[in-house]
């Protein structure tokens, strides 16, 4: 890495900017274009490099900070960059005709639509494939330490994590479910790549085991929120996603409503950034940058 990643708080617009440019230029570089042909390359830089909000590439950087580690480190960022692969590729499986078949991401057609579904089924693969070997060749990580990370992202990723998340959804996202089995099915769904952030922020930071036991819990919690607002956001307009995707699907809007979900989601909230306090002794630059997005999204519902 050759810039070093300042704090973002101190102008939040300018150096969130900055950091998400330095991540866009990373990943255009991790991902290259292939030839005229090569439509699965094409459909890899389509569901890496569209614009997005790139929460979870700078949660890992903004906590590895708050943890101590160097501005410097020179994998940090390629660390982040292979988080936002696997992120891609989920969503872009996610989107696909025989799982959600949606139309629309990030406000632009899905992969599918654009190369077809057979294409983004292995663009999909490939990223991962990608993201595994970014891990597994991270500068300024030690060779068990290196292990230990591509050990958070395969469980985050594997039969105890998006895969299961998203069999269960799909499976038994349309039948009557108590909050319990939402909840567990939200956490797999999300939490655990968030568990996989967090955690590779610290192997990156050499943090304790209570540290990362404390951001255990801080995933779960953050994982939660964001598929709560997830679901509050399902019918409204301008989130560059379809409308109405959860229709018909048991999800704890459908189950206690509105105003109970803005009361869950703040407790969660509340839970992480206790959790995270406890983590790094103080309120840092994480916390900061989370509380401003979540007041920003939850904004546009009033």
């Amino acid at each position: 890495m050759t810039a070093s990643i300042q704090d973002p708080i101190a102008a939040p617009e300018e150096e969130l900017a900055s950091l998400k440019q330095m991540l866009q230029r990373r990943l255009d570089q991790l991902i290259p274009a292939g030839g005229e042909r090569d439509l699965v390359s094409a459909a890899m830089r389509d569901g890496a490099l569209a614009p997005g909000k790139r929460i979870r590439p700078l949660l890992l950087i903004l906590t590895a900070r708050d943890l101590g580690c160097d501005d410097d480190h020179p994998g940090l960022l390629d660390l982040a960059c292979a988080v936002e692969m696997v992120h891609a590729a989920s969503l872009m499986l996610d989107d696909i005709p025989c799982m959600d078949d949606a139309q629309l991401r990030r406000g632009r057609p899905t992969v599918h639509r654009q190369f077809g579904e057979h294409v983004a089924i292995l663009a999909a693969v490939a990223l991962l494939s990608n993201a595994f070997g970014v891990v597994a060749a991270a500068e300024g990580v030690a060779s068990d330490s290196r292990n230990d990370a591509v050990a958070e992202l395969s469980a985050a990723v594997g039969m105890q994590g998006l895969v299961q998340g998203q069999f269960l959804d799909l499976n038994e996202g349309e039948a009557t479910r108590n909050e319990d089995d939402i909840a567990n099915t939200n956490e797999l769904k999300t939490s655990m790549l968030f568990s996989a952030t967090l955690q590779i922020a610290a192997i990156a930071a050499e943090a304790s085991p209570m540290v990362r036991q404390r951001l255990r819990h801080v995933a779960k919690d953050l994982g939660q929120a964001f598929q709560l607002l997830d679901d509050l956001a399902d019918g409204q307009t301008g989130t560059g996603k379809d409308i109405d995707q959860d229709l018909g699907k048991s999800t704890l809007v459908a189950t206690l409503g509105v105003e109970a979900v803005h009361r869950r989601l703040r407790e969660h909230l509340e839970s992480a950034d206790d959790h995270f306090q406890r983590a790094c002794g103080q309120r840092g630059a994480t916390q900061r940058f989370m509380h401003a997005w979540f007041d920003q999204q939850l904004a546009k519902f009033h």
